[in-house]
């Protein structure tokens, strides 16, 4: 089993939108990353939803950590989590960008996902 953790700091107090993005690739910042991870070609929703993008993580709260399966045949590996600066509304928000992008806002931080040997 393959564990993710994230420690997220500076942010302003409340929910952002936590995604994972289809490109590992941040030569111009967050925005090179690409859109929300979605091999199957849905819309945007909240993690329990069956129509949702794989990359919809939801939103996480200023100051927790989160964890992130790997496995599985649409592994995250190799890919961008982006930290957003408002709450995803999951899709649900009536906004014109709720269905794509869940309207959360700007691209405050983000990594390539990878993995680490143990020592």
């Amino acid at each position: 089993m393959y564990e993710i953790k994230v420690q997220v700091r500076g942010l302003k107090p409340g929910l952002h939108g936590f995604h994972v993005h289809a490109l590992g690739d941040t030569t111009n910042g967050c925005l090179s990353t690409g859109a929300h991870f979605n091999p199957f070609i849905k819309e945007h929703g909240a993690p329990e939803d069956e129509n949702r993008h794989a990359g919809d993580l939801g939103n996480i709260v200023a100051g927790e950590d989160g964890t992130i399966p790997l496995m599985g045949p649409n592994s995250i590996l190799g890919r961008a989590v982006v930290v957003h600066a408002d709450l995803d509304d999951l899709g649900k928000g009536g906004h014109e960008l709720s269905k794509s992008t869940g309207n959360a806002g700007g691209r405050l931080a983000c990594g390539v996902i990878g993995l680490q040997a143990a020592i």
